[in-house]
């Protein structure tokens, strides 16, 4: 193990961190908030440690290799999501926060999970509520994208490190010869969708403050709101229109935006792709099913189809917006949209679940198999559109979903354990955070304040298993990764 390297790389992650504490602070400044001190000061700390530390360690050989990019990788969140827990407990409108409470919360906002603690987010200071949404928005494409955009300035490679974060494979030709470049172009289009979905919020309605918030958290797939009642606080329908929008283009991968926006200008390239027009059926099928499962109970009109559409969105994407009570729904309702957050949005989005790049390789293997059964002589492949998928792409695949069901039954069954929830609220608990989901449903359905701290703890686990998409974290676990 290269610990100059990790440690270079780490030092600037930490002076990174230090950016949205200024930015809080300056909101704070702007509003004559108390907690403006607080943020500057921890920035300044955080800048000072990470310079220090990088200015220490430049003279030594920092390369980043596979082994390096999979521990800084891991290393990072966790190092991140404590660090960024500080400002929650010493600014001075949360000084009874726990130390539990303020790692979920920003573990919460890193992992774009959208799980929150906080009650009466109505009357929180507007630095805090910038402070989430901005921790929210830097965990959407990966901090780690980020560093490898900016670690080549500073003498350090990133290669290994953006295989290991990038959420998913990079389709597009024209991003493999570059890395870094890639990870800048990935960048800039990220920024570029978040300023034009806040300035849609802005027209549709919403304050500037809270357009940029919610355009950071949207984007991302977050779902961190600054209000209780989420975007449903708005009740307005051009607001939600919005909302849909961008958080099914945050649920689309971000390489196939370069594609057919920035490489050669070709929207067609939307249509062509099989895993984004499977991501569109079932996002329509989940409005089919739960605008059914509430028209036989209930019966529909045309302001609950508002509901069930937005809902449905929200939920498959895994941002976690809410509109309605889904939780008052007819129980078939809210079923459909927590098995929906289990497949998520495709690769390399900022959505989480499984995704639907690996549910579609499971299906069409199963299908095969169907097949050999029926004509035992005949040669069969997997085909996503007109590519072939290699067999070791499908035993990783099915690696993937073995080993996530196998965690999902563990942290259930933990969670079961070690809290006081009922059997729905506990499986939608590690459901939402497993998925990066954000509200579950029964005792979690608005927030998880009442939850003890063991419980808090294994769902932060869960939120990390679930960004980091399970291997990354779990290779540390092997004892060879250690001999090596």
């Amino acid at each position: 193990m290269n610990y100059a390297a990790v440690g270079s790389v780490l030092a600037v992650l930490v002076a990174i961190i230090s950016v949205p504490m200024f930015l809080s602070g300056g909101i704070g400044l702007i509003y004559n908030e108390s907690e403006a001190a607080s943020f500057a000061l921890i920035g300044l700390i955080y800048a000072s440690v990470g310079g220090v530390i990088y200015l220490s360690l430049r003279r030594s050989d920092v390369t980043v290799r596979v082994r390096e990019g999979f521990f800084i990788t891991t290393a990072s969140y966790f190092a991140l999501g404590l660090l960024c827990a500080l400002p929650l407990i010493l600014t001075p409108a949360q000084v009874a926060m726990s130390f539990t409470d303020a790692a979920f919360e920003s573990f919460s906002g890193l992992t774009t999970t959208g799980a929150t603690v906080f009650t009466n987010l109505d009357e929180m200071p507007r630095s805090i509520l910038f402070y989430r949404a901005i921790l929210q928005w830097l965990g959407g494409m990966g901090i780690i994208v980020l560093a490898v955009a900016i670690l080549p300035m500073l003498g350090i490679g990133g290669m290994q490190l953006f295989r290991a974060e990038a959420p998913g494979t990079i389709k597009d030709t024209s991003l493999k010869p570059r890395i870094a470049e890639a990870a800048k172009s990935l960048w800039l289009l990220y920024l570029g969708l978040t300023a034009t979905c806040a300035v849609a919020y802005w027209i549709a309605g919403m304050s500037l403050f809270d357009a940029i918030c919610h355009a950071f958290t949207t984007v991302a797939i977050g779902g961190f709101s600054n209000y209780d009642a989420s975007i449903g606080f708005f009740n307005e329908p051009t607001i939600e229109a919005v909302a849909i929008l961008f958080m099914f283009l945050a649920g689309l991968n971000f390489t196939l935006h370069y594609a057919a926006l920035v490489a050669r200008f070709d929207p067609s390239a939307y249509f062509r792709d099989p895993e984004a027009r499977t991501y569109a059926a079932v996002i329509a099928a989940v409005v089919v099913l739960v605008a059914v499962g509430l028209a036989v109970e209930d019966g529909i009109s045309l302001g609950s189809f508002r509901e069930i559409a937005f809902q449905a969105v929200s939920f498959a994407t895994t941002t976690g917006y809410t509109t309605a009570n889904v939780d008052a729904w007819p129980l078939l309702c809210p079923v459909v949209l927590v098995l929906a957050s289990f497949a998520g949005g495709c690769v390399g989005s900022t959505a989480g679940g499984m995704k639907i790049y690996r549910i579609m390789v499971v299906l069409q293997q199963s299908v095969r198999e169907i097949r050999r059964l029926i004509l035992p002589d005949g040669i069969f492949s997997v085909k996503l559109g007109q590519e072939v998928v290699s067999g070791r792409v499908i035993e990783a695949v099915w690696g993937f979903v073995t080993m996530y069901a196998l965690l999902f039954v563990c942290l259930f069954t933990a969670v079961v354990i070690v809290s006081d929830l009922d059997i729905k609220s506990a499986f939608s608990a590690v459901a939402a955070c497993l998925n990066n989901l954000g509200p579950g449903l029964g005792d979690v359905a608005t927030n998880y304040a009442g939850l003890n701290a063991a419980t808090k703890w294994l769902l932060i686990i869960a939120m990390v298993l679930g960004r980091l998409e399970i291997f990354t974290l779990l290779v540390l676990l092997a004892p060879r990764y250690w001999h090596r």
